[in-house]
């Protein structure tokens, strides 16, 4: 993993004054439910509001200018679709996107805006791999995949090495996992810097297909997974991430559905961070208790904040008051 810790360590002047440095923020409250010191990396206040932006435009920004000139492709429910889309308007690059037609609207609706041109499908009749891939064959774009790209892995990296450079020393690091992108990046930076810290990734029950793949050694997928974390809908790990994870990370869990909205509405309510599902679900293992730590310093990644606030209320309508 040489190449991609160094692809990490360039990421970093490449997005220097492009991406935002997102705040690490603490809460007295945070701390004494979870009996632990809990550093939330904001990345919900990242450009276009997530992680992604950091991979894509490392990505986009390293085409030669032939490959450019014939524009770029991804599929993504929504973030990277929006990565992709603000990071070709700011590099001149021609964004073709391929969506659910199920994805959230706010996504779709910003896409769009960034001045993309979004194809629709269904998740249930199409494949988005094989949809790009007809696009890619008529129109010769060049493919930025969501995870499975080792510029995308290592911008996505980048965020950890800002949260260690802020705090120092942490015990460990709970990272959400989809498709792996995140998780990898952050994994193979933080097990150079801080070599004791435990680096963990969370994903959704339901959607636990990089959990099971971890703990078997063997790559593990799930046809269409129902989760609340729109984002963390990935239907399995890439043959990159999935060895990068494998060596760089300690531990996967999952947490319910049920505890990432729980962890969403606190956030929400008592911290005033607006995350999106799929940016609670890390601060869930810790925060509902599925990972029994106390006393640790801990960072976690809150990976995004695009949510339809107009639908806040239909999420938060079984939620009880913490």
């Amino acid at each position: 993993m040489d190449s991609l810790y160094q692809g990490i360590l360039d990421a970093v002047d490449r997005l220097a004054g492009v991406s935002h440095r997102t705040p690490v923020l603490t809460s007295s409250s945070l701390n004494e439910a979870t009996g632990n010191t809990v550093f939330l990396k904001c990345e919900n206040f990242q450009r276009m509001g997530a992680f992604k932006f950091r991979g894509a435009y490392n990505a986009i920004s390293r085409l030669s200018p032939e490959v450019a000139a014939r524009g770029v492709i991804t599929y993504s429910s929504g973030n990277h679709a929006q990565a992709v889309a603000l990071s070709g308007k700011l590099l001149g690059v021609k964004t073709t996107v391929v969506m659910p037609a199920d994805a959230p609207a706010v996504k779709l609706a910003a896409t769009r805006k960034y001045g993309a041109e979004v194809v629709t499908y269904e998740r249930e009749k199409m494949n988005r791999e094989e949809l790009a891939a007809r696009l890619i064959s008529e129109y010769g774009y060049e493919l930025i995949p969501p995870f499975n790209h080792p510029d995308v892995i290592a911008g996505q990296g980048t965020a950890a090495r800002e949260l260690i450079e802020e705090v120092l020393s942490l015990d460990v690091l709970l990272v959400p996992c989809g498709g792996g992108g995140l998780l990898s990046g952050c994994a193979i930076y933080s097990r150079r810097a801080l070599p004791g810290c435990r680096i963990i990734g969370v994903e959704p029950e339901t959607a636990d297909d990089a959990t099971r793949s971890f703990k078997t050694g063997i790559l593990q997928t799930i046809h269409n997974p129902q989760t609340v974390a729109d984002g963390l809908r990935t239907e399995s790990l890439g043959s990159i991430t999935f060895p990068a994870i494998q060596k760089n990370v300690d531990d996967m869990i999952t947490v319910s559905d049920n505890d990432i909205l729980e962890t969403m509405y606190y956030l929400w309510t008592r911290m005033k961070i607006v995350v999106e599902p799929s940016g609670a679900t890390a601060l869930a293992a810790v925060f509902k208790r599925s990972l029994p730590v106390q006393g640790k310093r801990i960072g976690v990644i809150l990976s995004g904040g695009n949510v339809d606030v107009r639908q806040a209320s239909e999420l938060f309508a079984n939620v009880r008051d913490l």
